[in-house]
This record gives structure tokens, C-alpha cells and sequence, in this order.
């Protein structure tokens, strides 16, 4: 779980954008190596529609590790009564025999490396 302090979603690798929310809370990438990862704004935060949020992707676009992919403003979800707590998730893990996730980081830069899938 990833408690964000700026309101942007990076690209974590280079990929696709498999799957882009209507509600624009969530996004789905597929890494070139084939790792598929959503990252999910919030909690609840479909329930939104979509307010509060700006994509700059849309699905099927390649995108570059550290392209900016979403923005979304965070005191304006936490004023409508939402938790930002976002969610990343491995969704193809049975194809990795181990997934690794770093522990004990109190704050994370883009770029920096959080999970780690092996086969």
C-alpha cells in the first residue's frame, strides 16, 4: 500500500497501458518483460466518477518508466470522506516464483524500487 504526498501516478517500468478506468482511479500497465501491475487511487474512489482525477494516457499507449500517466488532487478525495491509499498489485503473480516487496520504507521517490518478481 502506497500513501501518496503528490497527486501523480509515474509509469514504475516501461510498458503499456493495458487498461484505463472510465472513473480514471485506476490504471492497469503490462511491463515489457510481461509483470502486469494495477495501481489503484483510494479507496472507494470510483464512487467519484472520475471527479478529481486527469489522465494523460489512454489504453494502448507505450509509455516510458517515470512518465507521468494520471494526476489526481488529494485534498479534494480526502475532503469528499476518501482515503488516497493506493493499492499496487501484481495481477499476473502466479507467473513469478517469487515476488519480493521491500519493507520498512517510510517514503518513496518515483523511480524507486518497490517490488521485485522473479521467474
Amino acid at each position: 500500500m502506497i500513501y501518496p504526498e503528490k497527486g501523480e501516478v509515474r509509469a514504475p517500468f516501461d510498458g503499456t497501458v493495458m487498461s484505463l478506468f472510465p472513473t480514471k482511479h485506476a490504471i492497469g500497465l503490462v511491463s515489457n518483460n510481461g509483470l502486469e501491475l494495477l495501481i489503484h487511487i483510494g479507496l472507494d474512489t470510483v464512487q467519484l466518477d472520475g471527479n478529481y482525477f486527469k489522465e494523460y494516457v489512454k489504453q494502448g499507449d507505450k509509455v516510458a518508466q517515470g512518465e507521468l500517466l494520471l494526476t489526481f488532487d488529494i485534498e479534494a478525495i480526502e475532503s469528499a470522506g476518501f482515503s488516497v491509499e493506493t493499492p499496487v498489485i501484481i495481477t499476473n503473480s502466479a507467473d513469478y516464483l517469487t515476488i519480493l516487496q521491500k519493507q520498512g520504507i517510510a517514503a518513496v521517490n518515483s523511480g524507486d524500487e518497490l517490488i521485485t518478481a522473479m521467474t
